[in-house]
């Protein structure tokens, strides 16, 4: 399996996300330019210029036509995906952290992180079809709890709202009334930052990692807990195969601690855990600092993986990676 290594960030990357169809992947990073690539030959496509900040976040509408993208310029920006040419600007008073679009993509939901005074703050926008009449009007705000939201994502047919964060609680919320259904309790649940959060292909049940060096696994109607994924480095980023029975982990230490702890060049790794059994079936190497971003194909034939050096690895399987027995 030789990855393509695809450059095109100056920054450490912070999401990466492909389309429905899977043949294209959109890359966020610090360097205030989201980009995308051909998925399967890693060929550079594009760059969506307009953000002023670091880019931490963004989704694609299910017909590949409109990109969100959140930022640390205090704004979340939509853009047509085809022409690069930015169709709206959502301001805010505290940096966009985490975007989703919601199923039909007639909603996005964007989260704010605490600034000066301002609490963390989920907004739900409606999204119009026609760019000339969008609005930055908010549907719904959830004023949130302590603490950065670093993921918010719609749950089952868009009623509810889940998100997770930095006080390492996650929360449903209604997303009709904004009333808080459910929370993830303290023996059950992580026990540091929240880092990331995916959901199944199926949006039946996600995935969190966090700083305390596990993934847990969780039903999405009722939070249970229903895996846990134990590693010896906090996890930043994780995803599920959308094919097999396949979770994947990335981390490693804090990007401040890096220099003083490991030797050994291209030493952080996607580590693959089988979903069922919790146990590792092996890693990819290659990154020269920690993995901030995985995101699967949707085929489930190809992962990629962007880290804090830069760069996106693109990884397409080999045959006998669909044979893997434990």
């Amino acid at each position: 399996m030789r990855p393509i290594l695809m450059k095109g960030h100056e920054r450490p990357l912070t999401f990466l996300k492909y389309n429905r169809d899977g043949d294209l992947l959109f890359s966020c990073a610090k360097d205030h330019n989201p980009t995308v690539w051909f998925a399967d030959n890693g060929e550079r496509l594009g760059t969506y210029r307009g953000h002023n900040g670091a880019v931490w976040c963004c989704d694609v509408s299910r017909d590949s036509m409109r990109l969100i993208t959140g930022s640390a310029d205090q704004t979340a920006k939509l853009w047509n995906v085809q022409t690069g040419q930015q169709l709206f600007s959502f301001n805010f008073d505290s940096p966009a952290r985490a975007v989703d679009f919601s199923v039909g993509d007639k909603l996005a939901v964007i989260t704010t992180d605490p600034f000066m005074e301002l609490p963390s703050a989920i907004h739900v926008k409606r999204i119009a079809r026609d760019p000339s009449e969008q609005t930055g009007e908010s549907v719904l705000v959830l004023k949130g709890p302590q603490g950065r939201i670093n993921r918010a994502v719609w749950g089952p047919l868009n009623k509810t709202i889940v998100s997770a964060g930095e006080d390492a609680v996650i929360r449903i919320w209604d997303s009709e009334t904004g009333k808080l259904l459910k929370e993830s309790d303290k023996e059950t649940g992580h026990k540091k930052t929240i880092t990331s959060l995916t959901k199944s292909s199926d949006g039946s049940h996600f995935i969190t990692g966090s700083l305390d060096k596990s993934a847990r696994l969780w039903d999405i109607r009722t939070l249970t807990l229903i895996k846990t994924y134990v590693t010896e480095r906090p996890v930043n980023a994780v995803t599920m195969s959308p094919l097999l029975d396949h979770v994947v982990l990335g981390g490693g230490q804090d990007a401040s601690a890096v220099t003083t702890t490991d030797h050994r060049a291209g030493k952080f790794e996607a580590k693959f855990y089988d979903k069922i059994l919790q146990e590792e079936i092996g890693g990819v190497k290659g990154h020269f600092g920690p993995i901030n971003a995985l995101a699967f194909n949707p085929d489930g034939k190809s992962f990629s993986s962007g880290g804090e050096d830069g760069y996106v690895r693109l990884h397409h399987f080999d045959p006998d990676y669909f044979n893997i027995k434990l």
